[in-house]
């Protein structure tokens, strides 16, 4: 007989850790395919300090191949699902379209940017989604200083030295963290600059920054944030964003050259183009992360609503914790469809968040425990050594080293703006069946 088919869409937490897992469970007993638009898993969190240049793409950057023994990867962006001849139609890299045959399929298809309806956004902002737009974003930053350094216009000067971020949960309050401690070692090279602010503007429509954390976390990180210079704006919202600045809903307008977009993400297109039942934009799934009424089709990540066991009548939230834990229990159960132990549905209950703040300062609240400053920094420091599935130690002797001054503050230019575009919606994405 033919070896089961088992296809999974998306290599972020939860497509990876199910590829991994289940190369172990089943050790060759099915065909597995990873379909992913690049060859390398992110490890997202450390995303803010490769922006800043502490860390460089490869150390967050796993690739499938080598750690994923037994799983075929193929490259490319799936477009459609067609449950009744059950395949997945996809577009590879140079834009042809191919099928691939699933026996069980499990979509993992992640997130994308959250856009909001104001003027200007999607040409003007900077997206904070991967590796391309960290570079991308590292780049800008560093050139926005070093032509500040030649402008005579003291006009342009502030501006360009002016870097606005929106959306204060954990991404934005790391890359305007980790923001000030790149641009003012860019500074320090050019003497031009003495005596000339560097601003970081840090804008959160509600009332504090990390409002998922306690207030007292909340608290020292405003705090750490506020003795390195930056300005947080709370209750304040964009009304419009140009080339030269950003409006703000109180009147306001902010000269700068750089506005990096943060306010969270959205569920794949896909998720919805599938025709199948969704909730706010995520598939919905049954506790054993099927969807209703296709035993042979899983969900899980951010682009589903996975009812949270823990928490009755909601759904877990959008978070790498989750999305790994669920995407270990989709292949538990895809492994038990095919007769290798027992189907589970997903629970789970949060073991806490880590924000880090740079230069030996943290939030963290590890299994409920509240801590800030050098403990904070060392847990969490800890949590993403043990969480990379790989380069554990090269990302350990690079802190090292970044901790000694070294950071290769350079740009080079490789990412263009015309790569990594804000809004990554694809109007080609289809349901080919229900």
């Amino acid at each position: 007989m033919a070896r089961p088919r088992i296809v999974i869409v998306g290599a972020g937490f939860a497509g990876y850790h199910a590829a991994r897992r289940l190369t172990r469970r089943l050790r060759g007993s099915a065909d597995i395919t990873v379909l992913n638009p690049t060859d390398y898993f992110c490890y997202l969190p450390l995303l803010p300090e490769v922006a800043a240049g502490t860390l460089e793409p490869r150390q967050i950057a796993v690739p499938l191949a080598d750690t994923l023994p037994g799983a075929r990867i193929v490259l490319g962006e799936a477009t459609a699902i067609d449950p009744h001849t059950r395949h997945v139609v996809y577009r590879d890299p140079e834009g042809r379209t191919a099928h691939l045959g699933y026996d069980r399929l499990l979509l993992t298809v992640g997130a994308v940017n959250q856009l909001l309806p104001i003027p200007g956004i999607a040409d003007n902002a900077h997206g904070f989604r991967g590796v391309p737009e960290a570079l991308h974003l590292r780049d800008h930053v560093i050139r926005q200083i070093e032509m500040a350094a030649t402008a005579t216009d003291a006009r342009e000067r502030a501006a360009r030295c002016t870097f606005v971020v929106v959306g204060a949960g954990y991404t934005g309050t790391e890359v305007t963290a980790q923001g000030q401690l790149l641009t003012s070692a860019v500074a320090r090279r050019h003497p031009q600059l003495r005596g000339i602010r560097r601003r970081w503007v840090l804008i959160e429509h509600g009332d504090r920054i990390l409002a998922h954390l306690d207030r007292r976390l909340s608290a020292a990180a405003t705090t750490t944030l506020r003795r390195r210079g930056a300005e947080i704006r709370t209750n304040t919202s964009v009304t419009e964003a140009t080339a030269d600045g950003v409006h703000l809903d109180d009147g306001s307008f902010l000269p700068s050259r750089t506005l990096a977009w943060c306010v969270g993400a959205r569920p794949d297109p896909l998720a919805e183009g599938t025709g199948w039942a969704t909730d706010h934009g995520r598939l919905v799934v049954d506790a054993r992360l099927n969807i209703p009424g296709h035993r042979e089709v899983y969900a899980c990540g951010d682009a589903a609503a996975v009812p949270d066991l823990t928490r009755p009548g909601q759904t877990t939230a959008m978070t790498a914790q989750h999305a790994q834990r669920q995407g270990r229990c989709a292949a538990d159960n895809i492994a038990a469809d095919l007769g290798v132990g027992r189907r589970r549905p997903y629970r789970h209950s949060s073991l806490g968040f880590v924000v880090d703040l740079g230069a030996g300062r943290a939030v963290a609240n590890p299994l409920g425990v509240p801590l800030t400053g050098p403990a904070a920094f060392a847990v969490t420091r800890g949590y993403h050594l043990a969480a990379l599935p790989a380069n554990r130690l090269r990302t350990a002797v690079t802190w090292l080293m970044s901790a000694g001054g070294h950071r290769p503050d350079i740009q080079f230019g490789l990412v263009a703006a015309s790569a990594v575009p804000l809004d990554t919606d694809s109007p080609e994405v289809a349901h080919t069946g229900s």
